[in-house]
């Protein structure tokens, strides 16, 4: 198994709480909850332009979670990334 397969499968053993569970994913702009704290930020090069990339993790239930914000990408947004 790849690395990448492993990763998924990980993700969707995951329990989210409601809060999480509701968090519209890959969607621009999209808002996240109220337990969700934020961590530090970095920026990465998508095509020619930068992006901000925030890091979050749930309080309730442990949740790791990015937000990309990229003007450029309506697709971006939210990611679960882990716990």
């Amino acid at each position: 198994m790849s690395q990448d397969l492993n990763r998924q499968n990980e993700l969707k053993k995951m329990e989210l709480c409601d809060s999480c569970a509701g968090i519209q994913r890959n969607w621009r702009k999209a808002p996240g909850h109220p337990e969700l704290v934020q961590g530090a930020n970095r920026q990465e090069k998508r095509g020619s332009a930068l992006v901000t990339i925030t890091k979050y993790r749930c309080d309730r239930c442990g949740t790791a979670w990015e937000y990309e914000n990229n003007k450029a990408n309506q697709q971006a947004g939210w990611s679960v990334v882990g716990r």
